[in-house]
């Protein structure tokens, strides 16, 4: 399998390259749109063909590129089907399997960080997002965040999977790269030994200011990150 992480400096945000071969389709997990060109590139450099451009919740920090990735490279936008961004090729529901050319990416439903969230399993890795972060937690403040909810798909939905399953985040800010389910189990801050009314009281209590491109970023996502009207949206 072809497996990149790919940094976004700026918004700290982790991109992902999926494909199960050279020469075959390609998946793109979080794409943001300023790094669009490096994308492009590396999957020519890698002979491969992108197929979906995914993004496993509306963003709020930056833009996504899956509006500029479907124009240039006629590939399928695809989201969680909670999601309220219209211009989506293909909303995939809880258990919905996406296939690239045999790789295979179950839908998982983890509301909390926003109310459309969804992660995606791959045997040995999950993609979550802003759910689960390492050594953190996605904030539950604004776009239909709920820390109820956010403890439910962490502790209910996430921490069910396999203790040795390698989490890919989203964001980090901190330097992480990856974890596994046991380490965020037994050394989150937020989650580890708490109780969910602990939980909620935390998340309730950050009082973290909005993102700086929020105003921007949210409406602009909701049209993949593309002004209406420019591909057909």
């Amino acid at each position: 399998m072809i497996f990149r992480q790919l940094y976004d400096q700026q918004s700290s945000s982790y991109t992902y390259l999926l494909a199960s071969r050279s020469g075959g389709e390609a998946l793109l997990i979080d794409p943001v749109d300023e790094l669009a060109d490096m994308y492009i590139t590396l999957i020519q450099q890698l002979n491969l063909q992108l197929v979906y451009a995914l993004d496993t919740h509306t963003h709020a920090d930056h833009i996504t590129a899956l509006g500029t990735l479907r124009e240039r490279t006629d590939c399928t936008t695809v989201m969680g089907d909670h999601t309220r961004a219209e211009c989506v090729d293909i909303k995939l529901a809880e258990g919905d399997l996406l296939d690239v050319d045999g790789i295979k990416l179950r839908a998982l439903f983890t509301p909390g960080h926003t109310d459309e969230s969804m992660s995606f399993v791959l045997n040995d890795r999950v993609f979550t997002g802003d759910v689960l972060l390492y050594r953190g937690t996605g904030r539950t403040d604004f776009q239909g965040g709920d820390p109820y909810k956010s403890w439910d798909s962490i502790v209910n939905k996430l921490f069910q999977l396999p203790d040795d399953t390698l989490i890919y985040a989203a964001h980090d800010y901190k330097g992480w790269t990856v974890s596994t389910i046991a380490e965020e189990k037994q050394h989150n801050p937020r989650v580890a030994g708490k109780t969910e009314a602990e939980y909620v009281a935390m998340m309730n209590a950050l009082n973290l200011p909005d993102p700086k491109l929020m105003d921007i970023a949210v409406p602009a996502n909701l049209a993949c990150g593309r002004k209406a009207g420019t591909i057909g949206i």
